[in-house]
């Protein structure tokens, strides 16, 4: 959530902000009105408020001083008093509406890219970084789509998982399940050996949870929810972890806060019909390790720089190939103000594809979940840095594996950091 007091006395800075994202999208005028309008009436109450009390005080002085309880005098203040109160009756419940209205504003606000996130239109103009490990691109033509592949080794049951759920849904059988839980626990411990301690949070989460990481109320049409609960099926581990802390106020020796977690993830991927509906990369449930960072603000930008090496490391210890690309401001998560995305090479595609998206995102989420801290010795509180990225999303790894390590027997060679999890050599 953007900082009400900067929209107020920088609006001209904000909307420019915005406008790097969406040159239509985004008005804040209406913020604007409704804010004067809720100050208008603050200052109303509170005057009236304090002129009650006065009236109240002044009675009472009166009555002590010999003035008639019953006269005409303390009568007609007492009734000065009760039209005060009529008045605020009726200003409090305005004013509590106008909050209401302005903090759903609020909420369905994206956050302000960073000053040094490049201007673009779309994922057209991204930045691409750097790319990594070109020696491991193959150039075999003969190179299957992972779902052949797979399909072909008994991993990878497609048609089944649509009779027991639907479309985009795969069983993972014998060796497939294995790699998935190899995969699962290598990047597990690689990120606690990188000084992240694992959680294993709920897979259930609560409508304030999504809220407070920028799910809701924006993408309520990409979640699941349980009908008759206030719970939804968390789309990435991100918003538990995040979650663990909201609403505290933590010491400022308490940061940096590094967490890793496996969950399974769901997601309608609504508007993706007809994307990559063949395969692993854009099912309804999928598991993946995610990172997140609590951080001091001074420390924001090297710790976002550190978990995109975090993840970086999976890739590098799989010898899979893969570019680092900075997104533009049209391209921006609705919560990011910084992100860089990485994107493994696939073979049959001929193109790198996304695998991980590693987020900076200032204290947009902090504001939404009211995550603060303290430090010794200063008074007040301030809101800290959020990060994320996942370290990385297991099935699009998968896929990665069938297509960039395939033998020309028909089989698949299985990374070498993973055959001591798997315990076999091919696939």
């Amino acid at each position: 959530m953007l900082d009400l007091k900067l929209i107020r006395e920088q609006p001209t800075q904000v909307q420019e902000l915005l406008n790097r994202r969406d040159s239509e999208g985004y008005d804040i005028q209406p913020i604007l009105d409704l804010d004067r309008q809720q100050r208008e009436i603050e200052t109303k109450r509170s005057k009236l408020s304090a002129k009650g009390n006065e009236i109240g005080k002044t009675v009472g002085q009166k009555i002590r001083t010999g003035s008639d309880p019953k006269g005409a005098e303390i009568a007609a203040l007492k009734e000065e008093g009760n039209n005060i109160k009529a008045q605020l009756a009726e200003l409090e419940p305005q004013e509590k509406e106008l909050k209401a209205h302005i903090e759903n504003l609020l909420l369905q606000l994206p956050n302000l890219p960073n000053e040094s996130t490049p201007i673009g239109k779309d994922e057209t103009e991204n930045v691409e970084i750097r790319r990594w490990g070109d020696e491991y691109i193959s150039q075999d033509k003969k190179v299957l789509p992972h779902w052949e592949i797979g399909e072909q080794l008994g991993i990878l049951e497609f048609k089944r998982a649509v009779k027991i759920a639907q479309s985009r849904f795969v069983n993972l059988v014998g060796a497939g399940a294995a790699l998935e839980r190899a995969l699962i626990n290598f990047m597990l411990d690689k990120q606690i050996e990188a000084g992240y301690t694992e959680i294993m949070p709920p897979v259930l989460v609560n409508t304030q949870s999504l809220t407070a990481t920028g799910q809701l109320p924006k993408f309520a049409e990409e979640s699941f929810k349980c009908d008759e609960d206030d719970l939804w099926l968390t789309p990435t581990a991100e918003v538990p972890l995040t979650n663990l802390y909201r609403g505290e106020i933590l010491e400022a020796s308490q940061l940096p806060i590094h967490h890793c977690a496996y969950t399974p993830c769901f997601r309608r991927e609504a508007g993706s019909y007809g994307k990559d509906t063949r395969g692993l990369i854009r099912l309804h449930q999928f598991n993946k390790v995610e990172l997140v960072k609590l951080v001091h603000p001074d420390n924001s930008e090297a710790e976002h720089q550190a978990l995109v090496q975090n993840a970086e490391a999976i890739l590098q210890a799989l010898k899979l190939p893969y570019r680092v690309i900075e997104l533009c401001t049209g391209d921006l998560g609705f919560g990011a103000a910084k992100c860089y995305d990485l994107e493994v090479w696939l073979p049959t595609s001929n193109t790198y594809r996304e695998i991980s998206s590693c987020s900076n995102f200032h204290d947009f989420q902090a504001r939404r979940g009211d995550i603060r801290f303290k430090e010794a010795g200063k008074k007040g509180t301030k809101y800290l840095h959020t990060l994320n990225g996942s370290g990385l999303a297991i099935g699009r790894t998968m896929a990665a594996i069938l297509e960039n390590y395939q033998l020309p027997n028909g089989t698949v060679e299985i990374p070498e950091v993973l055959q001591p999890y798997i315990k076999r050599e091919v696939l």
